[in-house]
This record gives C-alpha cells, sequence and structure tokens, in this order.
C-alpha cells in the first residue's frame, strides 16, 4: 500500500491562525476491509469554515479534533475498490481531508458519490458544482426568492460562492453586484461573472465610504444580500435595504479569529421589516440534486465560468489555507495533489 501524507491539525491557533497550528504527517494506507474503497485524492478544497472549526469554542459544526486529519472536501480517483459500486478509475467526491489518500465506507449513504468528467472538470465539484455552488444556490432560492428586476448584493464575489450567485441570480432576471478586493477582481466579476457593478472594498475602507459606493451602484435600493464576511461592510448595507429586504447569512470571515463583531444600527433591520436568515448547506441536503443540475448545466453551457486558485502538492495546503483567510486567493482555492 502507498504512503500517505497527511496534514493535521496540531494544536489550536490563539487569535490569526498560524502555519504552526499544523503539522505534516507520513503514513501508511490500512489494507482495505470488504465495503471500503481507496481514493486517490486529486484536489483538496480549502474554505473560509474552515477556520471556524479550527477553535475549541461553540459552533455550527463540531471542532477539529487535534492530532486527526484536517477534515475537508475532496475530489480524486478510486484506486481500489471492495465496494460492487465503485470501480478503479471512477472519479468520485467525498469529504476524505487533508491527505493524498482516503480510505472510504463506501456502505455509508452519501459519504462518496461519483461524478461526470465528460462536460464539467473533476476540480470544479469542489467548486462551482459543489458545495460552494449549491451554498450560493440556497441562500438565493430558498432565502433571498428573488423576483425580476431585484437588486442583489453579495460580498467575496469574485469567490467560489459568489461567482456561482452571480450566474443563478442573472438567469432569474436580477440587477446583481459584488465586492470584492482589487480591481483585478472586480474586473472579473463584471467582464466574466457578468455582475452589473462591483465594488472594491478596498477603496472603500469605512462603513461611510462603502456604504456611497452602495448607493451608486444600486440606485433603486437593496432588495436581497448574501452575506460571507460581516463587519463595517454589513453595516454599509443595512443602510441601503429596501424595506422586506432578505438577508442570507453565509458566512462572518471578518471574525473567524474569535472577535466579536457588532451591528452598529440593528434598528434597520426592523424598520425594514428585514427577514435575515443564516443557513448551513450541509442541512437541506434535499435540494442539492436540483441545485447540482443547474449549476451543472451552467458551467457546460459556459454561462459560469469560475476561477481556481491552485497550489500544488499537500505541503502548501496550510499556507494556502491562511492565504485565502486574507483574501489572497482569485476564486475557489484548491490544492493539487495529482
Amino acid at each position: 500500500m502507498p504512503q500517505n501524507k497527511q496534514i493535521h491539525l496540531d494544536n489550536r491557533p490563539t487569535g490569526e491562525a498560524e502555519l504552526s497550528n499544523f503539522k505534516l504527517v507520513v503514513g501508511e494506507t490500512p489494507a482495505l476491509a470488504d465495503g471500503q474503497v481507496l481514493v486517490r485524492h486529486h484536489y483538496l478544497s480549502l474554505d473560509p469554515y474552515m477556520r471556524g472549526r479550527m477553535n475549541d469554542s461553540k459552533s455550527y459544526a463540531a471542532s477539529q479534533p487535534l492530532g486527526q486529519t484536517f477534515q475537508g472536501g475532496t475530489v480524486g480517483e478510486v484506486v481500489e475498490s471492495r465496494h460492487p459500486k465503485f470501480a478503479v478509475g471512477d472519479k468520485v467526491v467525498g469529504f476524505g481531508g487533508w491527505q493524498e489518500y482516503g480510505v472510504v465506507d463506501a456502505n455509508q449513504p452519501g459519504v462518496l458519490r461519483k461524478v461526470d468528467t465528460t462536460h464539467v472538470p473533476l476540480s470544479h465539484y469542489l467548486g462551482a458544482v459543489g458545495m460552494p455552488g449549491v451554498t450560493a444556490w440556497y441562500g438565493l432560492v430558498k432565502i433571498i426568492a428573488p423576483k425580476a428586476g431585484e437588486t442583489l448584493v453579495i460580498t467575496a464575489a469574485s469567490g467560489a460562492v459568489g461567482s456561482a450567485f452571480g450566474a443563478l441570480a442573472k438567469a432569474r432576471g436580477c440587477r446583481v453586484v459584488g465586492i470584492a478586493g482589487g480591481p483585478d477582481k472586480c474586473k472579473y466579476v463584471t467582464d466574466e461573472l457578468g455582475f452589473d457593478a462591483c465594488i472594491d472594498y478596498r477603496q472603500h475602507p469605512d462603513v461611510k465610504s462603502m456604504s456611497a459606493a452602495l448607493k451608486e451602484a444600486c440606485p433603486d435600493g437593496i432588495d436581497g444580500y448574501f452575506e460571507n464576511v460581516g463587519g463595517y461592510i454589513l453595516d454599509a448595507v443595512l443602510l441601503r435595504l429596501n424595506a422586506f429586504a432578505r438577508i442570507a447569512l453565509c458566512g462572518m470571515i471578518a471574525g473567524y479569529d474569535g472577535q466579536p463583531l457588532p451591528i452598529q444600527n440593528p434598528t434597520l433591520l426592523l424598520i425594514n421589516r428585514v427577514k435575515l436568515e443564516g443557513f448551513i448547506v450541509s442541512e437541506h441536503m434535499e435540494v442539492w440534486p436540483e441545485a447540482l443540475k443547474e449549476l451543472g448545466t451552467l458551467v457546460a453551457t459556459g454561462k459560469l465560468r469560475p476561477r481556481e486558485s491552485i497550489a500544488e502538492g499537500i505541503e502548501k495546503a496550510p499556507e494556502a489555507f491562511l492565504g485565502l483567510l486574507k483574501g489572497k486567493n482569485f476564486g475557489k482555492q484548491l490544492v493539487k495533489l495529482v
């Protein structure tokens, strides 16, 4: 059996996460039992939610255990199988974690899914046609529930969730405004993803400036907001919301290091009768087939052209992850292993 490089969480961060929180471990892959499958991972998924799981505190997901493989989504190829539904060569998506090989009990429902790479690249099943894409779909369709002609805003617009959100919202006839960091990302958001406008938050670093930029980009106000960041940007958006606006609360990356994120003027939620709903997409598996079908069609037809930032080799996973938390990635952040 091949050797298997893994990244473990060695210790928990105090404040900002650091490279010293992680540890590279080399071990053997165990022999397979009946019903198990050995997967050679081609790509690892790096996602902002992983930062919250590094803490030993109450959250919507259990804390990442110390001394174990760091958990996360993976895509790869079956290289050995003792399960009748999986054959050597099958391309699969799962939750194999930060390691080169994964042993999966394929009898457990939902832990491993075969995918078709004829029209959709394998890596996209960790992004646009995977968890981030379904996240965008659920927040848009089930919470914001937009009508044609409404104005929608999303933070982290150039990322995996944001790019999918833009394509889905434009398909529903909405005006879509993104918020992203830097002119290159904003140009991609408007020119390649088809957003109607994009605001560079680096040029608008406070509530007053961001609110003015939102007023210019959203002259008819904001009807729906998809929140990935929190902080002062949320305060600025609240100032521009229309009555009966809807907010899909997906992430608060500005607060992942543990500091509280107070809202300056929560009374605006009442004044505008705002619906605000937080959600975790893994709790809504019933929508995944419908969402993945639409997302796969958008990618296959070229209406969704997601970008990817790719780090090479398992050893680069911690560095790439810390870069993701600071916005250094451009699009979906992956680690390529094959």
